[in-house]
């Protein structure tokens, strides 16, 4: 009898489907009868623990925790008809799981949200233009909450049993050929700056080299010397600084290769 007993059990397990989600999960449970009733989602989630259902039963598992989906959009257009790349970012978590796969199915973003997201994103882009997205940045809060606003509304239209957490529109990137022209800009916008930082300097140079002038010829005429006589006393001044330390013996110079005109003595 026990025999027999075990052996009856043996096969009844053998025809019945076990579930036991992790942690964070449900398993919302599908029937499927083959002869008796309409079968259909089971009320009540498998929550925790291991449950033993017909093998005809079916069981679908569902994360209940925060779940990130990720969007890359090309070819973006802006209000001035510039093409930009975004990349988004919406993280959902579901509140009801044998709402959702009863009335939404297990593909729920796919199927409802995906492309609504991706519309969102493009009408919120079109309303700014290329720079104000893309090079400054200064629309993307205005974008990230036009969106935001929408997606919350669209969900509750929808009665979709999934809550909005979070969602980010990342940095907008601009074509290749933006980006090369505004380095060839900034390229050219410092090279004017290195040019206008030169002309300062030799502006400043000139400035200075004439109040030098200036200040030879005042002393030239206090003086009473004339061109000829300055000249020969900036000469000899040059002469005895050529020299060199206090100390050298003399210091001999030589005019156009002639013989020595002047001996100097320290």
């Amino acid at each position: 009898m026990k025999v027999f007993s075990m052996m009856f059990l043996v096969l009844a397990l053998s025809g019945c489907s076990s579930y036991g989600p992790d942690a964070g999960h449900e398993v919302v449970l599908i029937e499927k009868p083959w002869v008796f009733g309409h079968g259909g989602v089971v009320d009540q989630p498998v929550k925790t623990g291991l449950t033993f259902t017909a093998w005809t039963t079916h069981g679908v598992d569902v994360n209940m925790q925060p779940q990130k989906h990720e969007i890359e959009m090309e070819d973006t257009m802006t209000s001035d008809g510039v093409p930009i790349a975004f990349h988004a970012i919406v993280v959902l978590q579901v509140s009801d799981s044998v709402t959702l796969i009863r009335n939404f199915g297990p593909l729920w973003y796919e199927n409802n949200l995906l492309e609504p997201f991706r519309t969102m994103v493009r009408q919120a882009v079109r309303k700014h233009g290329m720079n104000e997205t893309a090079i400054s940045t200064t629309a993307l809060d205005d974008i990230d909450a036009e969106i935001r606003d929408s997606l919350i509304a669209f969900i509750s239209d929808k009665q979709l049993p999934v809550r909005l957490v979070t969602m980010t529109v990342g940095r907008a990137n601009p074509p290749d050929s933006i980006k090369h022209q505004r380095i060839e800009t900034a390229t050219q916008e410092q090279r004017i700056q290195t040019e206008k930082q030169t002309k300062l300097a030799e502006d400043q140079r000139l400035q200075a080299e004439q109040s030098r002038a200036a200040a030879d010829n005042a002393y030239r005429e206090a003086m009473h010397l004339s061109p000829e006589q300055f000249i020969q006393l900036e000469t000899i001044k040059m002469q005895a600084a050529a020299c060199g330390p206090a100390g050298k013996a003399n210091c001999t110079f030589i005019q156009n290769g002639a013989a020595p005109v002047l001996s100097l003595a320290r």
